[in-house]
């Protein structure tokens, strides 16, 4: 008998996870709050102004090796926004890889990449500092960006979508396709 009580019991922890709720699949959190960034070029961006729209959030950096990945952001915006889609670039330097001010950071893409994405100044993505909306995104769904262009799809009524690491392409059918969906279908 005491070597049974010894052995985990895959039995009980199952029930367990069956009566905690506990399925695998992660439930879609809707926002408590609206949440606002301060715009780079001044000014406010709310998300609660783009409600009932898909919206791509996506953390990004000048000096990262995924940095080209604007092209493919101001592409999928300028496919999509006419049907609904928002692309939102935050720059962040959390891990040092952005320029030094908001001011270098919009010259930057304007020049290189000629964006015309709505974009935030430079936000605290993660850790202690992080913006509410990346605290909520953690506290709801646990995701924490890795590293520069993780990108997080918040579907029309607020609630996150999907979640994607930097290696996932913004015209890759894992984001579009669910995009298209929310979009009826695009």
């Amino acid at each position: 008998m005491l070597t049974i009580l010894r052995k985990p019991n895959v039995f009980l922890l199952l029930g367990v996870l069956i009566l905690t709720g506990w399925g695998g699949v992660p439930q879609r959190v809707e926002a408590a709050e609206p949440f606002v960034f301060e715009a780079i070029e001044g000014g406010t961006l709310s998300l609660e102004e783009w409600r009932g729209r898909p919206i791509l959030v996506v953390n990004t950096a000048s000096r990262c090796g995924f940095t080209p990945q604007y092209d493919e952001l101001q592409a999928l915006q300028d496919r999509y926004s006419a049907l609904g889609l928002v692309v939102l670039a935050v720059p962040s330097n959390d891990f040092r890889q952005e320029l030094a001010s908001e001011a270098d950071v919009k010259e930057f893409c304007e020049t290189n990449f000629n964006l015309t994405l709505p974009m935030t100044e430079i936000t605290h993505v993660k850790g202690p500092e992080a913006h509410p909306f990346y605290r909520w995104v953690q506290a709801s769904t646990g995701f924490v960006p890795g590293w520069n262009f993780n990108k997080i799809l918040l579907a029309p009524d607020g609630s996150v979508a999907g979640t994607f690491g930097s290696t996932v392409k913004p015209l890759a059918g894992k984001i579009t396709t669910p995009i298209e969906a929310m979009l009826g279908g695009s």
